[in-house]
């Protein structure tokens, strides 16, 4: 008989999964998400090679050896020392059962992001509230704008939607959509605030903006039109290499019609990240684009709003994008592969190489667990209950155990034998499992997370009204250098999965394919094989997120709102070996 989970991985999509008798993954027909099809990470989850047997310091040990070293560690190390780092390689809200140890042992946890957090912050300061679009939106509407968003690559669930649709892509990189689509602007990247705000004030200009919309819930929208007015028009146009003809074109292909803008997560790689998506945001305020049905912009979601978490969360932390592990006496990483993922990583390697006990728990080898003390094989998301609330619309779906196995500790094992050697109180797993199964609403067989909204900002925004940008640095990155981007790799996910390798360039950039160029900025420098990309721009380079060593060249600052990475904050340099 065969049985249906949610997949765990870190993606908008988060599909909803038959498993047959024998094991093997398909995607649910019946959902109207994933509508039948799995993308090729979960396709091939059960054929990756998994942490078998916990290590202490390279030799294989037992489970129970590998919690008593760990305990005995945490006994002896003072609250301040003891460092809980959590990833987002699955994000399964059983996850979070460990935070409840170490808040209650007053750990130092993380907060920030290595992903969305300075665009999440730009949302908020103009919604109040992220709400996302959820996909069946788009069979109401009649333009989408892709924005610096590849949904070949991260959102493969929305491609069935878009048949019939007008398509606008605005991307540094001929992505396949952008192929397709009936206008591609092929913007120089870190320019889209720029052109954010020449096309709210050209479509004031011409008056295509909403008027009823804006006076009744942005209403001032002329605060920002006098802003956008500090903008050189054919200055601008001239830096960030859009005509005039291609800002009309999009206004003329949006004009009257219900659109939706899906930005993606490279637009906000940048310390003004925040002030990026809350120029994308205003245009979308410009056009009367929320509250409306087939309209919107939308983000990466807030896979939490609304939800209650039953866990103690940790009360002291520090940005997970600059922390510094050789601080603490034990440190515990869970679903995370900071070595690679962090920016400015020989920084990173040389303190977490200093720092006490050292701790991964999850499920593959990576750079981290090859460098960590103490390994702690987890469990799949087959082997252990779970929930699972997706970031690219608003289900919530059961993860019920479809198999036994020997292999690793699920969190909320590990996290009760923790609690119980400390003597510190935890429900049981019946009980966290029913809270989660509490704040879920079953819709024609779907759960949704309660009280989600059926039209984002139908009802209006947290503070009244949508706020406007009102200040904004224009000045633009004219330095020596190629643009680099990092973008996720089709094939992997973050550093999971097959991993890329090399740098890209397009043939016209002056370097021939497989020779071997140093590439450096501020953060270091690193030597890497040369490969074609033709869909790129002259002036950029693409390292894939998940490459080794990229982020030697990334810098260790922060986004001014947010406490977010901010990868392509560097311009590279690139010499021929």
């Amino acid at each position: 008989m065969n049985k249906t989970t949610a997949c765990p991985l870190d993606c908008y999509d988060a599909c909803r999964v038959v498993v047959n008798e024998d094991g093997k993954l398909k995607g649910d027909k019946s959902h109207p998400v994933t509508r039948g099809y799995l993308c090729p990470h979960l396709n091939h989850f059960t054929e990756q090679e998994r942490l078998l047997l916990p290590r202490l310091r390279g030799e294989e040990i037992s489970m129970d050896k590998a919690i008593g070293t760990l305990i005995e560690v945490l006994k002896t190390a003072k609250s301040d020392q003891i460092l809980y780092y959590r990833g987002s390689g699955n994000v399964g809200l059983m996850q979070r059962a460990p935070e409840h140890f170490f808040a209650s042992v007053k750990a130092v946890g993380t907060s920030g992001t290595l992903c969305d957090g300075a665009g999440e912050a730009g949302v908020l300061l103009g919604r109040g509230a992220n709400e996302v679009v959820p996909p069946q939106m788009i069979e109401e509407s009649e333009v989408i704008v892709f924005w610096g968003r590849n949904p070949h690559t991260t959102h493969s669930h929305l491609l069935p939607y878009l048949e019939g649709k007008t398509i606008i892509v605005i991307d540094p990189i001929k992505t396949e959509i952008a192929q397709k689509a009936d206008l591609h602007i092929q913007i120089k990247p870190h320019c889209d605030l720029h052109l954010a705000l020449l096309l709210s004030r050209f479509a004031i200009i011409e008056g295509v903006h909403d008027v009823d919309f804006l006076e009744n819930h942005a209403s001032e929208y002329n605060d920002f039109y006098e802003l956008t007015q500090t903008v050189r028009i054919k200055a601008t146009l001239d830096a960030i290499e859009v005509s005039l003809g291609e800002v009309g074109a999009i206004l003329e292909l949006m004009k009257g019609k219900k659109s939706i803008i899906f930005v993606g997560v490279g637009v906000q790689k940048y310390r003004d990240g925040a002030d990026i998506l809350r120029c994308i945001d205003g245009f979308g305020a410009i056009m009367g684009l929320f509250g409306k049905r087939g309209c919107g912009v939308s983000y990466l979601g807030n896979s939490l709003s609304g939800m209650r978490i039953p866990f103690m969360s940790v009360s002291h932390r520090v940005s997970k994008p600059t922390v510094d592990f050789s601080k603490y006496n034990c440190v515990f990483i869970q679903g995370a592969n900071p070595l690679a993922q962090m920016p400015d990583s020989v920084r990173v390697k040389s303190e977490f190489s200093s720092a006490g006990l050292s701790v991964y728990f999850g499920l593959y080898e990576n750079e981290t667990s090859r460098e960590a003390d103490l390994v702690i094989p987890a469990k799949t998301f087959l082997e252990k209950n779970d929930f699972r609330s997706s970031y690219g619309d608003y289900t919530l779906q059961e993860m019920a155990q479809m198999v036994e196995s020997e292999i690793g500790i699920s969190e909320y094992d590990l996290t009760r034998q923790l609690c119980e050697a400390f003597g510190i109180e935890l429900e049981s797993e019946l009980f966290y499992l029913d809270c989660f199964r509490n704040q879920m609403d079953i819709r024609e067989g779907v759960g949704y997370r309660r009280n989600s909204p059926e039209i984002p900002y139908e009802e209006g925004f947290v503070n009244g009204e949508f706020e406007f940008l009102d200040t904004v640095d224009l000045e633009i990155d004219k330095s020596e250098g190629f643009y680099l981007i990092t973008s996720k790799y089709p094939k992997g996910l973050n550093s999971q999965f097959k991993r890329p390798d090399g740098v890209y360039f397009h043939p016209d950039a002056g370097f021939e394919a497989d020779e071997r160029v140093q590439l450096s900025s501020p953060s270091g420098e690193v030597t890497m094989i040369v490969k074609y990309d033709e869909r790129l721009r002259v002036d950029c380079l693409l390292i894939y997120s998940g490459t080794a060593d990229v982020n030697v060249l990334t810098p260790p600052h922060l986004s001014y709102e947010g406490e977010s990475a901010v990868y392509q904050e560097n311009k590279i340099k690139v010499t021929k070996k």
